[in-house]
């Protein structure tokens, strides 16, 4: 609940995660969340972005089932519009979080995106009764059939945050001092 991890400046959202002691931790981050101000259900959402690099940050462009604090995770669903790991350069993740398919066992794919990290590039979701496609610059990589007994049917909020570590993340490089997810726009479209 600080803004020095989370800057508008020259027309992007800069969110930036720091090696600092803060409250008990090693690290500061920020995660910016529309839980109770903003939901919607089906439509389409783009989000450019610039991904930060180092070793143990992971950032991510994500929904999740706006009743999760009544049914829990992952029965409200998830949606991963783009995760990225700092280990692993420029590999886009792609992938939805449902009860039988959470954590290692989820629903996704992946793609290589060479400038990732260095150039924006518009990473986006379509989200229907019918199916869920996850594309970068407007290239579907995964497409996911949904249907009535999912989670994905309801409405969902936006997360953009960058996490440092975890079982996903991994370990966090000795030497890392600071990195920043640049955002342009995120735009819903219904």
């Amino acid at each position: 609940n600080r803004a020095d991890n989370a800057v508008v400046s020259n027309g992007t959202l800069r969110i930036t995660a720091k090696a600092e002691t803060y409250n008990g931790s090693a690290y500061t981050s920020a995660r910016l969340l529309s839980k109770d101000k903003f939901s919607f259900k089906y439509g389409k959402v783009e989000v450019s972005a610039k991904l930060p690099t180092g070793v143990g940050t992971w950032p991510a462009i994500w929904m999740l089932g706006s009743n999760i604090t009544t049914v829990g995770w992952p029965a409200c669903g998830e949606i991963d519009i783009m995760e990225h790991l700092g280990r692993d350069l420029n590999k886009i993740y792609g992938t939805l979080h449902h009860p039988g398919h959470s954590g290692g066992n989820a629903d996704g794919a992946t793609v290589m995106v060479p400038t990732a990290t260095t150039e924006f590039h518009k990473y986006a979701v379509e989200w229907s009764a019918a199916s869920i496609k996850i594309s970068v610059d407007d290239v579907p990589f995964y497409t996911f059939t949904n249907n009535p007994g999912l989670p994905f049917n309801q409405n969902f909020f936006i997360i953009l945050n960058i996490a440092m570590g975890g079982g996903f993340g991994g370990p966090v490089d000795p030497a890392f001092v600071s990195a920043t997810m640049e955002i342009d726009y995120v735009r819903v479209y219904q």
